[in-house]
């Protein structure tokens, strides 16, 4: 599924959003009479899913005595303009009631004052202990607040044409270190004379570049990335050096299809052409790409998907065990302005409980951010989604932070200059820093030039 978020505009909305005040609920929670809310979809599959549950959750309310209607909005938009549009109406103060986005826009919007702080509404809810220790480390923002209530998570690996590999005599145990997975692409390589792996790189990415590529090998090393005491980046480290270094020596080998991840929509003739083929039979990918590339359904369907193509952990630079990368994915927040803060939250955890879960979990291909779901249809009846969630436990994870658009611009650029060959990986590493240092002034960063 492609998830890409626009790396400018948003900076300029907030600024001028920084003079509006947060209100910590615009109205009475307990409204006389009925309530209607108002909740935001912007992507198809999810709010047919959320459509078909709203009269469940009225009949739920309607039990207890309460009379809440909901109006589902559908405004089905690109990232990029749900983005824009939604922080002019948080500006104008005229937002849903509840709106259902990406893990990724949470800082930005909580540090603007447009969302409901909802962690007192969490520590009182019992099931919010079900919830997996990551997920609820990962949701918490520098102010130590919680915004937001997650309802999917996913993890992110490195998938493999198993078919191919065996074709071609090449191992598919799971590589314990970088140098051990080089080599088996060097085999791959050699074998067909064409480029083995797609990772993510350059501008034409988006945010794809940095958020499934980039960061999924840096966090395999042990160098920090952002300081959370000083809450400021740090784009100066061997880690950053290391990972730049890796990405240099992927290109010098001819493993990444360059030519593709120069064009517009690389991830076109990568993963929805030539992955699909077994013509580039390694991809890093996420847990949405058994249902929304490769599946049934998919944008490029493979016949026997679950035959065909497996998973490794990516390798650690550190030394460690391979692991997966694990983030939250959607997530529900209510505006600050709402004038039923409690009825909202109510919605919000309605929908991230039992059977409302699970049915959303399957219409997107997403893993359960919370345990119990696993026995519950149709979610139990996919078992490549509930194996997912064993992997939380041991994956490594790096929360959303205010300024994350410009780190993952700056790596589009870094890597882009890689692919084109004007950068090594040590290079790379310090037009990082500069660009970085750039982009959110030296008072965000540590080790900027």
């Amino acid at each position: 599924m492609r998830r890409r978020h626009d790396l400018t505009v948003f900076g300029v909305l907030l600024a001028v959003a920084a003079g509006v005040t947060a209100c910590g609920g615009g109205g009475s929670s307990s409204a006389n009479g009925p309530v209607t809310l108002t909740l935001l979809e912007y992507q198809k599959p999810r709010a047919d899913a959320v459509a078909a549950l709203l009269p469940k959750f009225e009949a739920a309310m309607a039990a207890k005595g309460k009379t809440v209607h909901v109006k589902l909005i559908r405004d089905i938009l690109p990232d990029d303009q749900f983005k824009t549009k939604i922080t002019q109406e948080y500006n104008a103060g005229d937002a849903p009631d509840v709106t259902d986005y990406g893990a990724t826009y949470i800082p930005g919007f909580a540090g603007a004052g447009y969302l409901l702080d909802l962690s007192s509404y969490l520590t009182k809810w019992s099931d919010w202990q079900t919830f997996f220790p990551q997920v609820r480390k990962q949701i918490v923002q520098p102010d130590g607040k919680i915004y937001s209530l997650p309802h999917e998570a996913n993890t992110q690996s490195i998938f493999y044409r198993a078919d191919v590999l065996q074709r071609l005599g090449v191992s598919t145990a799971q590589p314990k270190s970088w140098p051990e997975l080089l080599a088996r692409l060097e085999q791959i390589h050699a074998k067909t004379g064409k480029p083995a792996m797609v990772l993510p790189a350059g501008t034409a990415w988006g945010d794809g570049t940095f958020g499934e590529g980039f960061l999924n090998v840096m966090l395999g090393a042990s160098s920090q990335f952002y300081n959370p005491n000083d809450k400021k980046w740090i784009v100066k480290s061997p880690g950053l050096t290391q990972t730049f270094g890796l990405y240099a020596e992927l290109v010098k080998a001819n493993i990444l299809p360059v030519q593709a991840l120069l064009n517009p929509e690389p991830w076109q003739p990568t993963k929805y052409v030539d992955f699909p083929k077994g013509v580039l039979p390694v991809a890093a990918q996420g847990t949405w790409g058994w249902r929304y590339d490769w599946g049934p359904q998919g944008s490029a369907p493979i016949p026997g998907l679950f035959q065909k193509v497996r998973t490794w952990g990516y390798p650690a630079l550190d030394g460690g065990q391979p692991y997966a990368v694990s983030s939250v994915g959607f997530e529900y927040e209510v505006t600050a302005k709402t004038k039923y803060p409690d009825q909202a939250v109510e919605l919000a955890k309605w929908l991230s409980s039992g059977s409302a879960m699970a049915q959303q979990l399957v219409a997107v291909g997403a893993a359960a951010p919370r345990s119990g779901i696993e026995q519950i249809a149709p979610y139990s009846a996919q078992p490549y989604l509930v194996a997912t969630e064993k992997q939380f436990a041991t994956s490594r994870s790096f929360p959303p932070r205010p300024g994350q658009d410009q780190i993952s611009q700056a790596v589009g650029q870094a890597t882009e200059a890689i692919l084109t060959g004007k950068s090594d990986g040590p290079s790379a590493a310090t037009a990082f820093a500069k660009s970085v240092g750039e982009l959110l002034g030296p008072d965000q960063v540590e080790g900027g030039s």
